[in-house]
């Protein structure tokens, strides 16, 4: 990847052409030409200033034709030749020679498209970004999470749009892009960021870093150009940094209650939309309207978006469970004492099978909650073959009371009772039930899947009756007399 990354970068921001790149690469045309395929522009030679007199009155429209490439696809980028044949074309009496204008218009490539590493320019076009993270806590499903927000912000026309994330890794950080370009359609073809661990794996002297080669990819898919601030400089980034506060205290004040983080996130989208429609501090005109410009400098979406998720290997113990990221999480007693693949995602981890078919998934964890078990997949396996659940690592991780009403004989059935109650419920209304059955000395699996079914919330749709049927006073009835008639209670 870092082959693909130096050829591009010589390509897309120094403007070399492949002739240049061959020579100094080492490359072959033809895997030049591979790693150039899915980008949008071509480079041309630079050569040494000449004098263009008979140009002046055509520049600044050659200049804008060549400006405009940069948002361009490659196959739509202006050769020399093509500049020519169009101001051939416009004026009848062009009478400027082929070779000048080709001298003018790789003169100009090389201005336009020069990389300059000798400062961090602070005033920012049409079309930049820059992008960092903050720090905030929400509620989802009645859980508090202490969690971080993703904001990039146009310093032109100073909008910004925000995402509620649980964390602030690689995962996390794809997916809140992946969410702002999609609503934005489009890409800023210049994008700022801090120095953070997501893109940046080691600081080189001068202005150099070694990237990730996952943001490498993620960098390569959209077509940008990412400049890193030098350490400790927030000034470089300063209009992200004063809208990390200001969505902050705007949109994220009083914490957020929600369900559903991802349907809070389109939500949190639209509302920066809304935001926008105001006056800029110092333009003193309305940021959409500025915000409008910005969008005419974006690079297009590519076909897809990134994929927001990781493969990763892990190495599971005697019980099936694994390690990653500082938390446990659980497979199958088939992959005991294995290697096995997972796919994470900002909010899940799904294990996979060596055929990488999904063998369990789970929501991923952060924060201070340590483990994650699945126990369909242990229960339906150990259903299969009770007579060894004794000798299993699995049989230590399960309740005692599971242990004792299985006492009764019927391993299997209570297994494979146990596994469809949990996915019914979950594990611990299922575990609840059991207890309770025994509790009453209830040890057929009728009583708990009764006593199950009477802990879970039933909620009816009222029946609509037609309008000839009188109302009647509806009854209150006490169901507790029952169950203490029933459990001979007085």
């Amino acid at each position: 990847m870092k082959e693909i990354e130096t050829v591009r970068k010589m390509f897309f921001e120094e403007g070399k052409n492949i002739s240049n790149i061959e020579k100094e690469s080492g490359f072959d045309r033809k895997t030049i030409r591979k790693y150039l395929t899915k980008d949008d522009f071509r480079k041309e030679p630079l050569q040494d200033n000449p004098k263009y007199a008979k140009l002046d009155g055509f520049k600044l429209e050659i200049d804008s034709w060549i400006e405009s490439d940069k948002r361009m696809r490659i196959k739509q980028r202006h050769t020399a030749k093509r500049v020519f044949n169009r101001l051939k074309e416009k004026y009848q009496d062009f009478g400027v020679s082929y070779r000048t204008v080709a001298y003018y218009v790789k003169e100009k490539k090389r201005e336009i498209f020069k990389t300059d590493n000798s400062s961090l320019p602070l005033l920012h076009k049409e079309g930049e970004s820059q992008i960092d993270f903050g720090k905030a806590q929400f509620m989802e499903k009645k859980v508090l999470c202490d969690g971080s927000y993703l904001t990039l912000s146009f310093p032109f026309s100073n909008a910004g749009y925000t995402q509620l994330l649980k964390g602030e890794n690689f995962e996390c950080f794809t997916y809140a892009l992946n969410n702002i370009y999609g609503h934005i359609n489009g890409v800023p073809y210049r994008q700022w960021f801090d120095n953070t661990s997501v893109a940046v794996s080691k600081i080189l002297k001068g202005h150099d870093r070694q990237l990730t080669e996952s943001f490498v990819r993620f960098k390569e898919h959209y077509s940008f150009e990412a400049v890193f601030c030098n350490p400790n400089k927030g000034n470089e980034k300063g209009n992200v940094e004063n809208k990390v506060g200001y969505l902050r205290r705007n949109m994220l004040v009083p914490m957020p209650v929600f369900d559903d983080i991802n349907i809070f996130n389109k939500e949190l989208l639209n509302l920066c939309d809304k935001d926008a429609d105001r006056i800029h501090y110092s333009k003193k005109e309305n940021i959409s309207e500025l915000f409008k410009e910005d969008m005419k400098y974006l690079n297009p979406l590519p076909l897809n978006p990134f994929s927001a998720g990781s493969y990763e290997s892990a190495r599971t113990d005697s019980y099936g469970k694994f390690h990653m990221d500082g938390h446990i999480y659980s497979s199958s007693p088939s992959q005991a004492n294995s290697t096995l693949t997972v796919l994470k995602t900002h909010d899940e981890v799904i294990v996979l099978n060596k055929d990488y078919k999904e063998v369990v998934r789970h929501e991923r964890l952060y924060g201070d909650k340590i483990e994650s078990i699945k126990w369909i997949p242990y229960l339906t396996q150990l259903a299969r073959k009770p007579m060894a659940l004794k000798y299993s690592g699995i049989y230590e991780m399960i309740p005692k009371s599971v242990k004792k009403f299985m006492e009764n004989g019927n391993k299997s059935g209570v297994l494979k009772l146990l596994a469809q109650l949990t996915e019914e419920s979950d594990f611990e209304t299922a575990i609840y039930s059991i207890e309770k059955a025994l509790e009453h000395n209830a040890t057929d699996l009728d009583s708990v899947i009764a006593l199950n079914r009477s802990f879970k919330d039933i909620y009816l749709e009222p029946m609509k009756l037609p309008d000839y049927i009188p109302s009647l006073n509806s009854l209150n009835i006490d169901i507790k007399k029952y169950d203490t008639f029933l459990m001979g209670e007085k």
